[in-house]
């Protein structure tokens, strides 16, 4: 049986789908702001999270709410916090490159209770509940079954918003490029964490993340049978931004390759 409060993330999420969609035939119409340097938000980015919140808060008005373009919103209470990306992939969107998606995160108590992760375009629903397994749509996720790294296909994200960061990155890239069988960047790490969760991608890591580019997906990997670290193979990845995820003996090759 679905958990009432996953039932209310998926109505929120699809009902800010519906919003991009239209929007996708109109980007020439789309206000676009450019927060930090190449950190871009857009008018549906603003849409979308106030729709999730208001169908969150409609039923839950006392929960905290953590999103990416809002901040924090009653924090007097957190016990329960929703984390909300409403647009992850942003750079992709505007382009009309269909790799982006919705994220949506309950934490109770610091612990990551159940996740969502929409993709709009492809309309494939990844969920997770702590402790009932993880889905991708309605069928049951599993993680790749990969023995070795020289067979792994990796995911990764580039350090767009710390470009002095490049030359440590494209050494790790390095590293794993010369181990694995192939490497993606395909922009949504939300979605590209979800890939993991579900087998399309044997691994992944990426720097410098948020909050809500992880806390949904990190579930689903880790009730699809991975697991989710940082990279030292601690667990302060929700915290400092740095994470990794693959199965057990992927996890083991890939963390030496980007703990530089």
């Amino acid at each position: 049986m679905m958990h009432p409060m996953l039932n209310i993330a998926i109505q929120a999420a699809r009902q800010a789908s519906k919003i991009m969609l239209r929007a996708l035939d109109q980007m020439d119409k789309i206000e676009i702001t450019e927060k930090n340097p190449n950190d871009f938000v857009t008018q549906v980015d603003r849409v979308s999270e106030e729709i999730i919140i208001e169908t969150i808060h409609k039923a839950y008005p006392h929960h905290a709410i953590l999103a990416e373009e809002s901040g924090h919103q009653n924090n007097q209470n957190e016990e329960y916090c929703w984390v909300i990306d409403p647009l992850d992939g942003t750079r992709n969107f505007m382009q009309g490159y269909p790799q982006f998606s919705i994220s949506i995160a309950l934490i109770k108590k610091n612990v990551v209770e159940l996740g969502l992760v929409y993709d709009p375009i492809r309309q494939e629903l990844f969920t997770a509940t702590r402790g009932q397994g993880a889905y991708l749509n309605s069928r049951r996720m599993r993680i790749s079954p990969a023995q070795k790294m020289k067979d792994a296909l990796i995911g990764t994200g580039f350090p767009r918003l710390d470009k002095k960061n490049t030359k440590n990155y494209l050494k790790t890239f390095e590293n794993v490029f010369m181990q694995c069988s192939d490497i993606r960047r395909a922009g949504s790490a939300a979605l590209d964490l979800a890939y993991v969760a579900c087998g399309r991608l044997d691994g992944f890591w990426e720097s410098t993340l948020k909050i809500w580019d992880m806390a949904a997906a990190s579930l689903m990997i880790k009730e699809s049978g991975g697991i989710v670290s940082d990279f030292q193979g601690g667990e302060t990845y929700l915290a400092r931004g740095n994470i990794a995820a693959a199965n057990p003996k992927i996890l083991r090759e890939l963390l030496p390759l980007i703990n530089l």
